[in-house]
């Protein structure tokens, strides 16, 4: 059972919207993006109809990416559990909504033409995330990604 958030937590979706024709017919996804915990940085990058890598980043490394995706520990546990319990996120837990609902965003980047790639590959990202429904997701403690 991989622990979220770690690089294996992240492959284990990566495998399964490889293998999914439905992730494929959203359409293509260029971007390197990142997931913000704390001090847990995990870069995801998707090539065309695919998440290609994975791995753990670091501070200066947000630099290089389109955006990334950051908020306090307790609301990424609570998305995540959501996302386990209705299959998908419901409409108080999805990117969009969470982007809404903090003052300085929920993805961020460097500059503004960056952070689109945030908009525009919204869905697909949305639905990478979905896909921890399929997966039993431990959780690192709050104190480990500090």
């Amino acid at each position: 059972m991989p622990s979220f958030p770690s690089v294996e937590w992240f492959n284990a979706l990566k495998e399964i919207v490889n293998k999914d024709p439905e992730f494929r017919a959203l359409g293509t996804v260029d971007s390197v993006l990142g997931v913000k915990v704390g001090n847990k940085i995990i870069e995801i990058t998707f090539d065309a109809f695919e998440c290609t890598n994975v791995r753990d980043a670091g501070e200066n490394d947000l630099r290089d990416m389109d955006f990334w995706l950051e908020q306090p520990y307790d609301n990424w546990k609570d998305m995540i559990e959501n996302i386990k319990k209705h299959g998908k996120a419901d409409l108080s837990h999805t990117l969009n909504t969470i982007d809404l609902s903090i003052p300085e965003g929920f993805a961020r980047a460097h500059d503004g033409y960056r952070r689109d790639a945030f908009y525009r590959f919204n869905q697909s990202i949305q639905d990478f995330f979905n896909a921890s429904s399929k997966i039993d997701t431990q959780f690192l403690t709050e104190a480990a990604v500090a």
